[in-house]
């Protein structure tokens, strides 16, 4: 077993005592240490591979100086993008983060949200499945002041409870929209990628009611739900081709970019040309978006604006003065629609 090295061994080490090594080492503003003895102490820390203990550490601070992070799923390349952002923006402001996988099971949502009062973080930026559905629980963390950022796409018509960052659709979505109207397309689909008891949200309806607002008939519109996997898209589009060929798009947009590449290999399997026979859309753009064989079009969320709103925001509320208070803060960044080769005309 590797021994793990202690304060005790680096002042030791140094020749001074625990007190003045934890001092040091910790950069308190009331070390009466020489400049020598500074020296000394992190010689020795660093010889000796010594890491100071986060709990250890918490207890003398009151801060662990650790966020955690819970995300729908890691698989999904829109999730680990967010955490890899906001990794970096944590750790300007000297904070680490600890991710936490849902992988896409409501039932694991529920139980790692239940247990966030035992992680050893300061505070927590909280990606759900629905915001709505967790509204009594996000009341429940601003009520007892713990720090909490949740993320996620749409505006709510009321207020969340706690510190949000969102993404609004409107924009991105009503441009990806009109550029397929322009471009001639009439009959579209829409490829909902939910996990399994997940509610569709808004954006299918959003979707219908953009196309209805451009003169597209609910009759020209199908809206197929599909798993979260990229073989659950593959295989739910495939299958609709397959059984309504009559009814085919010549334009889909999908939930997300991992929906979409699945769309777009089950069309290439039917015969079907991209974009020639069916443009096809992504929400996220991540950036795998870009280097696929046919690049990919899809609306863009803003990575490094929604992570570091929240570090900037969660932070802030972590090392707010004691007896000072700030109401819940909301900030809404816009999508963007980009256009790539996975759109074009349709050939009919």
């Amino acid at each position: 077993m590797i021994k793990r090295i202690r304060l005790k061994d680096v002042a030791e080490r140094a020749g001074v005592a625990v007190n003045t090594a934890s001092t040091i080492l910790n950069r308190r503003p009331n070390s009466w240490a020489s400049k020598e003895t500074e020296a000394r102490v992190f010689q020795a820390a660093r010889e000796l591979g010594y890491r100071p203990s986060k709990t250890a550490r918490a207890l003398r601070s009151g801060r662990y100086h650790t966020i955690g992070l819970l995300i729908q799923d890691l698989t999904n390349p829109f999730f680990s993008t967010l955490a890899d952002e906001l990794e970096s923006a944590v750790e300007e402001s000297g904070y680490d983060l600890l991710v936490e996988n849902c992988r896409s099971s409501l039932v694991r949502e529920k139980h790692l949200f239940s247990d966030l009062d035992d992680l050893e973080v300061d505070g927590n930026v909280l990606w759900l499945s629905d915001n709505e559905v967790f509204r009594p629980e996000l009341a429940a963390l601003a009520e007892s002041r713990r720090p909490v950022v949740a993320l996620g796409n749409g505006i709510p018509e009321r207020p969340i409870p706690v510190d949000a960052v969102l993404s609004d659709f409107t924009q991105g979505l009503s441009d990806a929209v009109n550029a397929l109207c322009q471009l001639g397309h009439k009959r579209f689909a829409f490829l909902s990628a939910l996990a399994e008891g997940q509610a569709d949200g808004k954006r299918p309806r959003l979707f219908q009611e953009m196309l209805a607002a451009r003169g597209i008939p609910a009759a020209n519109i199908d809206i197929l739900r599909t798993g979260h996997t990229v073989e659950s898209a593959c295989e739910t589009f495939a299958g609709f081709l397959r059984k309504r060929p009559e009814r085919r798009p010549t334009a889909l947009l999908a939930m997300n970019d991992l929906a979409a590449i699945g769309a777009m290999r089950a069309a290439i399997e039917a015969g079907m040309s991209i974009p020639g026979d069916l443009s096809i859309v992504g929400v996220d753009d991540v950036p795998l978006c870009s280097y696929l064989p046919i690049s990919l079009s899809s609306i863009r969320q803003r990575f490094k604006m929604i992570t570091g709103a929240a570090a900037r925001l969660l932070i802030s509320r972590i090392e707010l003065p004691e007896g000072e208070e700030l109401p819940p803060r909301q900030e809404v960044f816009p999508t963007i629609y980009t256009p790539r080769e996975s759109v074009g005309p349709p050939k009919r």
